[in-house]
């Protein structure tokens, strides 16, 4: 479908007498694209159809635009107009203003939710007013901090990041709007920055990363103008909140092509501005290291494409875990014990990356939990086997010992073993906890009890 698609996009692009508007954009009638309202969500129409009724223009942006000209189903489908963020919530009874740095609206209907942006302006074309000053803030460093000044379409279509992202289309009269050259660039198979690829990345740092999403989720190349700046903004990263830069690995790596960003991410020398921790032992050649964090991404890009269950808890889990394992195992060579080391190690390693990355505590408990059970699960003598199985964690814990396996840790056939244990009955595993070979406890230090009279 996808071909077929792009190759109506290659014929329609080789035509001389495109109809462009009195500025030279491209604007395509509804028999030169393959684009329908029937292929929209209904509710972002009846959102598009409210606006235009009221006189406002309304167009469908962005992702979804993009996605159904490559013949794929997009995820979200959002709109964007000339209505200010309060005329839309005046339009709309379940509606709500979100955001600081850039409002927006959000449309509800039930559980959907309609995301609507009001056309941004071109910031390098605005004046110091005092009034555009309040609505438009940047940091010393030049990202902005807040971007509430609102502008035409054409202005909106040049303040997006990528030209494959700046296509708007309008299902009323079904016409599309190219102002950026996004389809050339679609046609071609190309990420490219609009506007001077540093600004851009100064302006907003989480611009890197898009740039390594969508180049791997779309198996396109990156342009080498927009290329050429990455390595050298890439310390710009640390200049994002620790939330939002969470909210960011999180769509990096679920978003099904984990492992072709994560090559990505190394390329352009961005993984370690967000995972330095585990990308110092890589750099110090740990091969172990770097092979765990593939084959848990190329697992999890798996799952997603099975419509299997992921979660960030795991994946944090395994992208830190060489960091975990190499501190818990100096800590034992110190003289700690397997199970105090492994607790100090997740302490120190979670504590250094919620400084980078905002992990929520619901998600450093559950990765707290996997890592310890990796020492718990190898203890399985007596009632300890059973009460394991019956840990809520305890499905987590063992696909992480089989990832560990996978990458040719020898953990001594435990997988293995935890694999049996689970297909047969009670019976039969009392038999397989009676043959495990006896099992030496961790030497303790006795402490010489003291009188309670002294």
């Amino acid at each position: 479908m996808a071909s077929i698609v792009l190759k109506h996009l290659s014929e329609l692009l080789e035509r001389k007498f495109l109809k462009r508007d009195k500025d030279g954009y491209l604007v395509i009638g509804p028999e030169d694209h393959p684009l329908s309202p029937e292929l929209i969500c209904p509710r972002a129409l009846e959102v598009v159809r409210v606006l235009k009724e009221n006189n406002y223009q309304a167009y469908l942006v962005g992702g979804c635009i993009r996605d159904l000209l490559m013949g794929l189903k997009p995820k979200d489908f959002d709109v964007a107009t000339n209505a200010t963020p309060n005329d839309v919530k005046q339009l709309f009874r379940r509606s709500r203003i979100v955001g600081r740095r850039f409002q927006i609206a959000h449309v509800q209907f039930g559980r959907d939710i309609i995301e609507v942006t009001t056309f941004r302006s071109d910031t390098s074309k605005q004046g110091n007013s005092a009034k555009n000053g309040r609505r438009l803030q940047q940091s010393a460093t030049g990202v902005l901090t807040r971007d509430n000044v609102f502008g035409s379409i054409k202005d909106d279509a040049h303040r997006r990041d990528l030209t494959v992202n700046a296509l708007y289309y309008d299902p009323i009269d079904n016409s599309l709007h190219d102002f950026c050259r996004g389809l050339v660039d679609l046609e071609k198979g190309t990420i490219r920055m609009i506007g001077d690829p540093a600004t851009r990345y100064r302006e907003d740092p989480v611009r890197l990363l898009r740039v390594a999403r969508f180049a791997a989720k779309l198996n396109f190349r990156v342009d080498p103008k927009t290329l050429k700046p990455i390595a050298k903004t890439a310390r710009n990263l640390s200049h994002i909140s620790a939330p939002r830069l969470f909210d960011e690995t999180i769509k990096l790596f679920m978003s099904g092509q984990g492992q072709k960003v994560f090559e990505l991410l190394m390329d352009f020398q961005l993984f370690e501005q967000i995972f330095p921790q585990t990308n110092r032992l890589i750099n110090q050649g740990n091969s172990a290291a770097r092979a765990l964090v593939e084959q848990a991404l190329i697992n999890t890009d798996l799952r997603i494409q099975n419509n299997k269950r992921v979660t960030p808890a795991f994946i944090y889990a395994a992208l830190l875990w060489p960091a975990v394992q190499q501190l818990a195992s100096s800590l034992q060579n110190s003289g700690q014990s397997p199970s105090v080391a492994i607790n100090k190690a997740s302490n120190e390693v979670i504590t250094n990356q919620v400084a980078i990355t905002a992990i929520p505590k619901r998600f450093t408990l559950a990765m707290r939990e996997i890592w310890s059970l990796q020492l718990m699960l190898s203890r399985r003598a007596g009632n300890r086997a059973k009460r394991l199985a019956e840990h809520p964690r305890f499905r987590a814990g063992y696909d992480f010992v089989l990832l560990r396996e996978q990458v040719g840790e020898d953990l001594q056939g435990l997988g293995d073993w935890w694999t049996r244990y689970q297909q047969v009955d009670e019976q039969q595993q009392l038999k397989m906890v009676e043959d495990l070979p006896p099992q030496r406890n961790p030497r303790r230090r006795n402490r010489r009890r003291k009188s309670r009279h002294n």
